[in-house]
């Protein structure tokens, strides 16, 4: 079997969006793939930190519950054993390559794109119980969530009440969002409040993150805060929803897609990037008792 490029990985990844992508529209209603986590939350490593970039995405289509992947090997280094039969979730990663100039003899790294499998926690037998946690409580009826309404304070950001549109205006830094009556659910009201939030992130002084100003570059600052809208709700441990406005970004996602093999894996990357970016702003009750 030959050896994947860095450009075959990148392709065989885009398209493997675009294929779920469009096969959602074809059932009519429109969803993300990257909207499957569902409650199952943000893909963890075995050590407990976070998938970064296009791996989430990667991992959030595979359609498990449980959160937890991890490598054949450090499966067996936690007692575990991968069942018979069961396929592992290809991911990426960059290796630094160190390179000579012929002519001056300086040397670069430069980053190599290179593809490991992992499994799922429901994969395996014999994990200690921590690697199966209990589903978290879907949220009945439509309600404010404490910990949710917290981390979005703990930003900073100016949040003003008022209209039926959700946007955020760099002219004065403000984010304006409906009433939280005037959402369906409680998700919808979530996704929507992070979403605007990721596009605060973009200010200079923040991820200082300008896309462009024409329609791709406009198609490109909304699916990273369509990714990192996903990524917060998977974070904060409530099922993610499109908004309902999204559909119509469809068509000119798909172009960004296929026109750039590399669009997703950026994408996903600055999405990260936005998330932790907001994760950093959260104050801990440590924090609270040195100031």
């Amino acid at each position: 079997m030959a050896k994947l490029t860095a450009n075959d990985i990148k392709t065989n990844v885009t398209n493997a969006i675009i294929a779920q992508l469009e096969d959602s529209t074809s059932l009519g209603a429109w969803s993300c793939p990257w909207n499957r986590a569902g409650l199952g939350g943000m893909p963890t490593r075995s050590n407990g930190e976070y998938y970064k970039g296009v791996n989430v995405i990667i991992l959030m289509m595979a359609g498990f519950g449980n959160p937890n992947w991890m490598t054949y090997k450090q499966a067996e280094a936690l007692g575990g054993q991968v069942r018979k039969g069961e396929k592992g979730t290809m991911i990426v990663f960059y290796k630094p390559l160190t390179i000579k100039d012929k002519a001056t003899g300086d040397e670069k790294r430069i980053p190599m794109l290179k593809t490991y499998n992992v499994f799922n926690a429901d994969q395996i037998d014999n994990l200690p119980a921590k690697f199966h946690p209990a589903p978290a409580t879907k949220v009945e009826g439509k309600q404010r969530i404490a910990h949710v309404d917290d981390f979005v304070v703990n930003t900073g950001a100016t949040i003003n009440v008022a209209g039926q549109s959700a946007f955020y205006r760099p002219a004065t830094d403000e984010i304006t969002m409906p009433d939280f009556d005037l959402f369906h659910t409680t998700e919808d009201y979530y996704s929507t409040e992070l979403h605007e939030l990721v596009h605060w992130t973009k200010a200079k002084a923040r991820c200082d993150r300008d896309l462009g100003r024409d329609q791709t570059g406009y198609a490109k600052e909304e699916l990273v805060a369509e990714l990192g809208s996903a990524f917060l709700m998977a974070m904060l441990g409530l099922e993610s929803q499109p908004r309902q406005d999204h559909a119509q970004y469809l068509a000119s996602w798909l172009n960004v897609l296929k026109a750039d093999n590399d669009a997703i894996f950026k994408a996903a990357s600055k999405a990260s990037a936005a998330a932790q970016y907001l994760q950093d702003l959260q104050v801990t009750d440590a924090q609270e008792i040195a100031a």
